[in-house]
Formats: structure tokens, C-alpha cells, sequence
């Protein structure tokens, strides 16, 4: 049974830092690139991060670039995102993805002084 447990999410003020993970289980994950979406309240699903099967390439939105670190463990079968100065623009629910099929259920981020 395929499953993406996200964790890590919580109530941060502007500036503070997160680290989220997705345990995977069910598939082969070195055989997959991950990346991290979020979606914000009334917003579209927006992909923050991308990293390749071996980790050897990652990429970033533009609205995250520098801010964000995505990582991976293939030996504990997680992925990471780091997050930091985080802005209340931050805050979504975010979700991880293992390649283009399957889906974890999000953990919320709210950002707030």
C-alpha cells in the first residue's frame, strides 16, 4: 500500500523557520523524483520544489528560491523542506509528491504574528 505521510507542519511567526518530511512507503522510492506543492486558501496548487530520484538536482519556485532547501534520504525513504524567513504569503497546506502519481495528504502551515 503506496503512502506519504507529511509532517512537520504548525503555526510560525514571519521570519521563523520549518522543516517538513514525507515518510514514503509502498513503492520504490529511489526510483522517483519528489517535489513539495502547496496551496494556499482559495488558490490553485502550486509546485515550491523538485528534487531528482538520486538527489543530485533540485529546483525551486521563484517565490521560494533561497529561502526553501528540499533533501532527500533514500536510505529512510524521505524527502525534506526545509523552510526558512518564512512570510505569511507562506502559508498553505503542503503536500509532497512522488513523481507524477502519487500524492501524500498535506500537513497546514500557517505563518502569523
Amino acid at each position: 500500500q503506496v503512502q506519504l505521510v507529511e509532517s512537520g507542519g504548525g503555526l510560525v511567526q514571519p521570519g521563523g523557520s520549518l522543516r517538513l518530511s514525507c515518510a514514503a512507503s509502498g513503492f520504490t522510492f529511489s526510483a522517483y523524483f519528489m517535489r513539495w506543492y502547496r496551496q494556499a486558501p482559495g488558490k490553485e496548487r502550486e509546485l515550491v520544489a523538485h528534487i531528482s530520484d538520486i538527489g543530485g538536482s533540485t529546483s525551486y519556485a521563484d517565490s521560494v528560491k533561497g529561502r526553501f532547501t528540499i533533501s532527500r534520504d533514500n536510505t529512510k525513504n524521505t524527502v525534506f523542506l526545509q523552510m526558512n524567513s518564512l512570510k505569511p504569503e507562506d502559508t498553505a497546506v503542503y503536500y509532497c509528491r512522488a513523481g507524477l502519481r502519487y500524492w501524500g495528504k498535506g500537513t497546514l502551515v500557517t505563518v502569523s504574528s
